[in-house]
């Protein structure tokens, strides 16, 4: 088992004339230990209060207005985000995590990169959905997951990327997976 961290960006979504920009970040680093627990960070950014959001965004963006107003920058929490991201970083879907944070960090280089979505794929093919608030359950992590993200749902950064994370752990839990570098997962497409 490596050490590394997952992470999670919701987004406005796409709208005309908009750029997608991130709401909310979550990150889990998880410790080589597989028994040990994720050190959690998670925070709202900040997002101009006339800014639309995507009707098709996730999330509960439009209860928290006045806190994203009010919500730090990326850019202001970027020391304490850039040291989780020097390891391996995990993600589902990862192309989205990573588009923002390029976005946000040009120079900053994470990574390797490991798509759960990929994996989850290749490990699960006949799973009715790869979708990670469906493979959560039918995996049996949720009850870990409510216990280390109480009074979370799917869609709040940090419940996914701990969500993510748990996912991890459990794929490399299996026979055929556990002896694979990060290089090595990071490369299944």
């Amino acid at each position: 088992m490596f050490a590394f961290t997952a992470v999670d960006f919701e987004t406005t979504g796409a709208v005309p004339g908009f750029p997608n920009e991130p709401w909310q970040v979550g990150a889990a680093s998880f410790p080589a230990d597989a028994d040990a627990a994720p050190d959690a960070f998670e925070s709202l950014l900040r997002i101009d209060p006339a800014r639309p959001f995507n009707r098709y965004a996730p999330g509960r963006h439009a209860k928290l207005r006045a806190q994203l107003a009010a919500a730090p920058a990326l850019p202001a929490l970027w020391p304490a985000l850039a040291p989780r991201l020097a390891g391996p970083v995990a993600a589902h879907n990862a192309a989205v995590e990573r588009s923002v944070l390029a976005a946000a960090a040009p120079l900053h280089v994470p990574g390797p990169w490991i798509d759960t979505l990929a994996l989850a794929r290749r490990a699960w093919p006949g799973a009715p959905s790869h979708a990670l608030e469906d493979l959560v359950p039918a995996l049996g992590l949720l009850p870990r997951l409510q216990t280390l993200a109480p009074g979370l749902a799917p869609h709040d950064a940090l419940y996914d990327a701990l969500a993510c994370g748990l996912l991890l752990r459990h794929l490399l839990a299996q026979p055929g997976w556990s002896n694979l570098s990060p290089a090595e997962l990071a490369a299944i497409r």
